[in-house]
């Protein structure tokens, strides 16, 4: 806590609750792919790495936070997805009302039900978690306004950003359209390990528009969670290198968003997904999220590319699916390559808009 008193002059709000204020907002946000991953982190939600991610636009949550006052001092909330209560996601929202109350003291002065739904499967490794705690910090900073903060359009996306990253590290990035990055690095002029930001250099236009098709090999929750996997990294014989590793490969990607070099690009993605499923394969314990289904896919794509000099590549989020990656103009060829390799699999298809 002594860390979050050291930032709180900024982000806590300046607002006196009016009790007689009672309402619904509503917010969506998308969610988000990482190119440089981060994985491992220290207290309070800080990552051990810088990451920038690529915002995509169909897969997102909705979520609309009614709000009424109540009398007593207490966090109360209640949770519905897709319609349904869901009494068991309560307790980590709790926990993160709990968290941010000290820069929302109006948490503590309404009774808050929070409707929620994706248009994507939840729990499945393309980060649910960041699209609905984005859209639920994005809920909180619009009602923070309408009891009078007066938050400025960047104001309140700063905001939101800081406050996701206290419910999920990813979510920070899930603010922000287009190229979003978050961690404190010397290589982004305005970094921060406290909020993500819009990546602010020059961008080629062949990563305009460009396509991200989502394989789900397995829809459903996973073995090990996200958090778990993050905690591993804390003694993990190669967790140095890999944070190193990761800096890396960033400052080689600042290039190549400039240039438009497609062939290093697909390079720097493909080597930091399978850095972080590395990771996670010589933690100890040590665990799997791909399947066989994955690795089948991602040697036919090596494959085909090879054959056709189609530029397209793979990453992996937290999980079993596979994000190809490609350029707008290649759409015929790659549902080619979709129709014959991807057919039993359910697919979204997605994008980034620069």
């Amino acid at each position: 806590m002594d860390f979050l008193a050291g930032i709180m002059e900024e982000f806590k709000s300046k607002i006196k609750t009016n009790d007689t204020n009672k309402g619904k907002v509503s917010a969506v946000c998308p969610s988000n792919i990482a190119l440089i991953k981060y994985w491992g982190k220290r207290e309070v939600q800080l990552p051990m790495n810088p990451s920038l991610s690529f915002t995509l636009t169909e897969s997102h949550t909705r979520t609309d936070l009614k709000f009424k006052p109540k009398s007593d001092n207490d966090i109360q909330l209640k949770v519905f997805f897709d319609g349904d209560r869901k009494p068991d996601f309560e307790p980590k929202i709790h926990s993160f009302f709990e968290r941010i109350e000290v820069f929302l003291p109006f948490l503590k002065d309404f009774e808050f039900e929070i409707h929620t739904q994706n248009t994507f499967p939840h729990s499945s490794g393309i980060a649910s978690s960041a699209s609905g705690m984005g859209a639920l910090a994005l809920c909180l900073t619009e009602i923070e306004n309408i009891l009078g903060a007066n938050l400025s359009e960047s104001e309140r996306l700063k905001k939101a950003s800081f406050l996701a990253r206290l419910g999920s590290g990813s979510a920070c990035r899930s603010i922000y359209q287009g190229i979003t990055v978050w961690g404190k690095t010397d290589l982004i002029e305005g970094s921060s390990d406290l909020f993500a930001l819009s990546y602010p250099y020059e961008i080629h236009e062949t990563f305009h528009n460009f396509r991200d098709t989502v394989v789900l090999i397995e829809e459903g929750q996973k073995q090990v969670s996200s958090t778990v996997g993050h905690d591993l990294m804390k003694n993990h014989p190669y967790a140095e290198r890999r944070f190193v590793s990761a800096i890396e490969n960033l400052e080689k990607l600042i290039e190549v968003l400039k240039t438009g070099d497609l062939e290093t690009f697909g390079t720097i993605v493909e080597h930091e997904a399978l850095s972080l499923h590395a990771m996670m394969m010589t933690s100890q314990p040590y665990f799997i999220l791909m399947k066989p289904e994955t690795l089948k896919l991602i040697e036919t794509l090596w494959n085909f590319r090879k054959d056709s000099l189609v530029p397209l590549f793979f990453t992996l989020d937290a999980g079993a699916n596979v994000h190809l990656l490609y350029p707008e103009a290649y759409d015929s060829r790659v549902e080619e390559f979709l129709n014959t390799n991807c057919s039993p699999f359910r697919m979204i298809h997605d994008r980034v808009s620069i």
